[in-house]
């Protein structure tokens, strides 16, 4: 069991939120009402650090082509510890095909670190503002992802994912990309500005992951902010690894003690094409099947395929 060590960081100053909200009186009950919430709230966020060196090693299991990131990751977590200060790297970049795990992995890390997890799908993204919030003098006005995530939520080192980074696109006027040049940067991102709120943000603490199909229109500016990882699909044994942990996982689940956990070769082969993101749904109902038959294992007959691609290996 791994606990987490937190301190606390301001990631606003009540003042300046004060003094936003008496200019903006009558302007927008919206906005008032935001940052009311903000000083309800206060401005202290937590700060978390796995308090085990060994709390990343999970992840090497259940994850394991995701080795190059987390060698990288446990070091750096081993020079928190040794200097007592957070668990805070350069942002990351993950780039793999679809069905490799990325998102799956950032959401895993984000649970080992103890804190949040934000997704921001980028593929239909065409406008930054989702990210950086609109102007309070629009219609229908809002604070943008990350000035959300941090004033509502109880963290300041978020892992906020950027989910098909390379398909996000915009007008000159309206870069998604934009704000990333002031927020995948330590100092510039200290005094981020939402344009709803147009109040100083800390978000300095955010752990970034963004994962790409490919480098293919992210500008090299970018690239250059971040770790770049080539993360690959997982081997054969990995992919077969992941199903036997996942079906255990699952008799867990249902309760199922006396069910056999283990995974027979021609049924690991019968679900080498299926994607994780199908791959609990598939495994859920060959255990029905199993059950349904009175058999408390599972048999290459209880593994139905629906619309499953050809593809080799297992992928998250």
């Amino acid at each position: 069991m791994s606990l987490t060590i937190a301190r606390t960081r301001a990631v606003y100053d009540l003042l300046d939120v004060q003094d936003a909200l008496d200019r903006s009186r009558g302007r927008s009950p919206e906005l008032e009402a935001f940052y009311e919430r903000m000083l309800d709230t206060g401005p202290e966020r937590f700060v978390t650090t796995p308090s085990s060196l060994d709390a990343l090693s999970p992840l090497f299991e259940e994850c394991p082509n995701f080795d190059a990131v987390l060698d990288d990751l446990a070091r750096y977590l081993r020079l928190a510890h040794a200097g007592n200060k957070g668990f805070n790297v350069m942002p990351i970049l993950l780039l793999g095909g679809p069905g490799v795990g990325k998102t799956h992995f950032a959401k895993r890390l984000a649970r080992a670190m103890g804190t949040d997890c934000e997704l921001i799908s980028m593929n239909a993204l065409s406008a930054g503002f989702v990210i950086t919030g609109s102007s309070a003098s629009w219609r229908g006005a809002k604070c943008g992802k990350v000035a959300e995530r941090l004033v509502r939520g109880q963290y300041a080192n978020p892992v906020v994912v950027l989910d098909e980074v390379e398909k996000a696109s915009g007008s000159s006027q309206s870069d998604p990309l934009a704000a990333l040049y002031q927020l995948l940067e330590p100092e510039t991102s200290r005094a981020f500005r939402d344009e709803f709120i147009d109040v100083e943000i800390d978000a300095s603490q955010i752990f970034w992951v963004l994962t790409a199909n490919s480098t293919e229109g992210i500008p090299a500016p970018l690239l250059n902010r971040m770790a770049v990882y080539e993360v690959p699909a997982p081997t054969a044994s990995q992919a077969a690894g992941i199903a036997q942990r996942m079906v255990a996982a699952l008799l867990v689940e249902l309760n199922l003690p006396g069910f056999d956990a283990r995974l027979p070769d021609a049924v690991l082969d019968k679900l080498a094409p299926v994607a994780p993101r199908d791959l609990r749904k598939t495994l859920l109902d060959s255990l029905g099947y199993a059950v349904a038959d009175g058999r408390a294992h599972v048999t290459v007959a209880d593994v139905r395929l629906r619309g499953v691609p050809g593809r080799a290996r297992i992928g998250f």
